[in-house]
């Protein structure tokens, strides 16, 4: 085995002893890079330690460089790895210190080394995982023509709510017009309640608890609206089968199930006249 296809099975792969114990040393990196980039926000800590951080920023950029360039090397196609998601968020990890030399405030953008984390699901076996992931995702693509109409409701309610506060407050009482009534309706709804802007006379009052207890009633919507859908598309994931039972007409079923689940009748099978049917 040649150099090249070496570096190759221990960067890219997970099976060998070797490859997986570099992807364990390589999450452990991006966790401390990010951690160092999320304390260094801190200015007590970036005050006391900036050229401790600069110098750990420094180290692990390096490091992620030497990574990236490594992997373009021991690619057997280097420009699908490049133009792929994981070729650009290794890319997004080692940029913004590079940038940091010619704009400011730069580094900060170091937290989507996060991104890399990703790579877990692969070292550690998570696949099963994914398939959850499949299935909340196909849950909001049900739902989102629902939310999306939901959206509007909402947007249309805090429009008509935030017209009325400016005009029976008026400015004297903080509503110095309708874009920022309309600002107070939304944190009213949602049940924040800054607190900067509060209404005065009685009926902006009971406009305002009407306000609060419907933003009760709303935030259940979307919760149920999405709550349905996963459950229709567990029922209906990639291991299920559109097989209607002939006895309880329960649907659907295991791919790999030859008898329903519900009342034992098996799969596919013509029901006859003597069989038990179920209450």
């Amino acid at each position: 085995m040649n150099l090249k296809k070496r570096i190759f099975v221990i960067i890219f792969g997970s099976e060998t002893r070797a490859g997986k114990t570099f992807d364990i040393i390589l999450l452990w990196m991006i966790i401390l890079s990010v951690t160092a980039v999320v304390l260094e926000s801190v200015s007590t800590f970036r005050t006391s330690y900036h050229d401790v951080f600069v110098s750990t920023e420094w180290f692990f950029t390096i490091l992620f460089t030497l990574e990236y360039l490594l992997r373009i090397y021991s690619s057997p196609r280097p420009l699908r790895y490049i133009s792929s998601f994981y070729g650009i968020i290794d890319l997004l990890a080692i940029l913004p210190t590079y940038l940091g030399l010619i704009f400011d405030q730069t580094t900060f953008l170091l937290t989507f080394r996060a991104l890399r984390l990703l790579r877990m699901f692969r070292v550690f076996k998570l696949g099963r995982y994914i398939k959850e992931a499949a299935t909340l995702i196909r849950a909001l693509q049900q739902s989102i023509h629902k939310i999306i109409v939901f959206f509007g409701a909402v947007l249309t309610l805090v429009l008509i709510l935030g017209s009325i506060l400016y005009l029976v407050e008026g400015e004297e009482n903080g509503f110095t017009s309708i874009p920022q009534s309309i600002y107070w309706a939304i944190v009213t709804i949602t049940t924040v309640g800054y607190g900067d802007i509060a209404p005065v006379t009685v009926l902006g009052k009971i406009l305002a608890s009407v306000a609060m207890l419907t933003g009760y009633s709303i935030i259940a919507v979307p919760t149920g609206i999405l709550t349905v859908e996963i459950g229709k598309a567990a029922r209906s994931g990639p291991n299920t089968q559109q097989v209607t039972c002939s006895n309880c007409s329960h649907t659907p079923h295991d791919t790999d199930a030859h008898y329903c689940k519900m009342c034992g009748t098996r799969l596919g099978r013509t029901k006859n006249i003597g069989d038990p049917k179920v209450p």
